[in-house]
């Protein structure tokens, strides 16, 4: 399978789209062929040429209109929305509202769902709701489709893992970076689990403010733990909460270590392979350039370029073929790397939708 392409001025990642006929700028154009390719199969690039023969059957305009909606438009609207600005302190996350629209869209628009959460659509607000169902065309594009049936994916990894744990006896869960998360507030596990949500302090204010604001309450369980990642240590603030070293404990991480250094991503995972056996974790990671083909680099490119225009920028990257070793070394007993072919296998392959999981992301999963 191959179609043709031009790149210009790479890697200052501008391509020029085959279809002569497209009117869109160049910038929207090359995010139509990037979100185009993200489910080729692995080791197949996509080739694209402005001549107005070149083949269109894998690629189709109708494609492109779709696309064009994607990652690049939605860097211009982070623009437009004032974003380009590093993350301050006073400042929510913007990336988290986003992940939260993911997972409630996801709960509207795809059967069956992945991912069950009754509370998504409520603690986005109604202005987020509004737009997801006044405007369904946004959420059908391929690059929403693609983070969406990510996002749904690596939270039902986790909660199956938790669920796990919490039979062989972990009664403590971690959430790390929660964002809008919802699960301490419909944890199914009652009383007999502790949930400790922690997060940045004016994303933690906000979510709280959305709680209420829906009326969704805070159970018992659930204990708040604000800290910034790069200048407050994670056991010092957990041992504040109430939480209890010297019981095992699960973590999610997700959607938060390519925002992070080397080292504190590290050491984060060393402090988990710290505690008693039976504990352990998921995070998500951003896959080094260098171990993608060359679409899947632009398409990471593109992924960047947005995620800097909301003023958080992506600081770090793993080898996939190298990270499980690399965390196992920290003192995990086991850790396994879960792709995308994995979870395509598990989520999506027998779907009628067409849902998928792009051909990037990826997830580890490590216990004690």
């Amino acid at each position: 399978m191959s179609i043709r392409f031009l790149v210009l001025g790479f890697p200052s990642t501008r391509v020029c789209m085959c279809d002569p006929l497209d009117p869109s700028p160049p910038e929207v154009r090359y995010s139509a062929v990037l979100c185009s390719v993200m489910s080729l199969p692995k080791g197949v690039d996509a080739v694209f040429s402005p001549r107005s023969d070149a083949p269109k059957r894998a690629f189709p305009a109708t494609a492109a209109v779709e696309a064009s909606r994607g990652f690049a438009a939605g860097a211009v609207r982070e623009q437009e929305e004032g974003g380009g600005q590093p993350l301050r302190k006073d400042r929510p996350s913007r990336t988290a509202l986003r992940v939260a629209s993911s997972r409630a869209a996801h709960q509207i628009l795809d059967e069956p769902r992945i991912l069950d959460d009754p509370l998504a659509m409520r603690i986005i607000g109604v202005d987020a709701a509004q737009e997801i169902l006044g405007n369904r065309q946004r959420q059908q594009t391929l690059a929403a489709r693609y983070l969406r049936a990510f996002v749904v994916a690596r939270s039902r990894v986790a909660e199956d893992t938790l669920a796990q744990a919490v039979a062989h006896g972990v009664r403590q869960y971690v959430v790390l970076g929660a964002g809008l998360d919802t699960f301490a507030c419909r944890n199914p596990h009652g009383d007999a689990l502790q949930v400790f949500e922690v997060d940045h302090p004016a994303t933690q204010a906000w979510k709280r403010s959305r709680l209420a604001g829906a009326g969704i309450a805070t159970p018992g369980s659930l204990v708040f733990v604000p800290i910034d990642f790069e200048s407050q240590t994670l056991p010092e603030q957990l041992r504040a909460a109430g939480f209890r070293p010297q019981a095992p404990a699960f973590f999610s991480w997700l959607g938060v270590s390519m925002y992070l250094t080397r080292n504190t991503v590290f050491n984060t995972l060393r402090y988990v392979a710290s505690l008693p056996a039976g504990s352990g974790i998921v995070f998500d990671y951003a896959p080094s350039l260098d171990t993608l083909s060359l679409a899947r680099r632009l398409i990471v490119r593109t992924v960047m370029l947005r995620v800097a225009a909301a003023g958080e920028p992506w600081r770090t990257f793993f080898d996939p073929r190298q990270l499980p070793g690399e965390v196992q070394g920290l003192g995990f007993a086991a850790a396994e790397d879960i792709g995308p072919e994995a979870l395509n296998a598990q989520f999506c392959d027998a779907r009628a939708d067409g849902l998928r999981i792009g051909q990037i992301p990826r997830l580890i999963r490590a216990r004690v």
